[in-house]
Order: C-alpha cells, then sequence, then structure tokens
C-alpha cells in the first residue's frame, strides 16, 4: 500500500471577506428596496418629500438607513389625523418594515450565497 498526500489550503480569511462584501452589497440593495417601497406610500404635495429619500449603508457595521430629508419629514410620518390620498399614508417608512421584512432577508441571503459559489 502506498501513501499518497494531500496538500490543503486554508483561505477562510478570504472567505470571511468575501462574504462581509456580499452582505453588505445585500444590506445594500435591501436599504434600496425598503426605500422603494415607502415611496409608494409618502404623502405628495409637490413630491418633494420622496424625492428627499435616501438609502445609506454602513458596510463596516453591515447596518443601513432610510431616511427623508425635509424639515417636516417627521412630522407628517407621525401624523396620524393628516388626510392623504388614496395609498399614501403617514408611518410611509415605519409601516413598509414589517411588510418587507422577508424581502429584506432573501435579498441579502442570495447576495451572499451567490459569493459562496
Amino acid at each position: 500500500m502506498t501513501a499518497q498526500r494531500a496538500r490543503l489550503q486554508w483561505t477562510g480569511a478570504v472567505v470571511t471577506e468575501a462574504i462581509r462584501q456580499a452582505a453588505a452589497r445585500g444590506v445594500l440593495l435591501s436599504a434600496e428596496h425598503v426605500l422603494q417601497a415607502s415611496r409608494q406610500r409618502v404623502p405628495i404635495a409637490e413630491g418633494t418629500l420622496e424625492r428627499s429619500g435616501a438609502a445609506s449603508v454602513d458596510a463596516r457595521q453591515l447596518t443601513a438607513a432610510v431616511s427623508y430629508d425635509t424639515p417636516y419629514a417627521g412630522r407628517v410620518h407621525e401624523d396620524l389625523n393628516a388626510r392623504h390620498a388614496p395609498g399614501r399614508s403617514a408611518k410611509y417608512l415605519e409601516s413598509v418594515l414589517p411588510q418587507e421584512a422577508a424581502t429584506v432577508q432573501a435579498i441579502i441571503a442570495a447576495q451572499v450565497r451567490r459569493a459562496l459559489r
């Protein structure tokens, strides 16, 4: 019986970094998805509030934020007594998050899977 040799090269750090980059990309795509979904609910008078929406990501912390940047964005978001056009509502950002959670998870998972191919 002859002895066989095998050589294994461990690239754990490379794989870990690839997964981290993929997760960051997934977090960004997810934030953009949530932004788009929330834009469908933003109350519209002139469209300024809707256009002020932005998605941002901290790739190191793997966190994202979706924000609207007008002086009145917070007030419009929280005013449950205001009347809006059909399909538009207060809580236009907060109400989207629970409904899109499964999609957000799927987007991030897909990016990580692609990195592991």
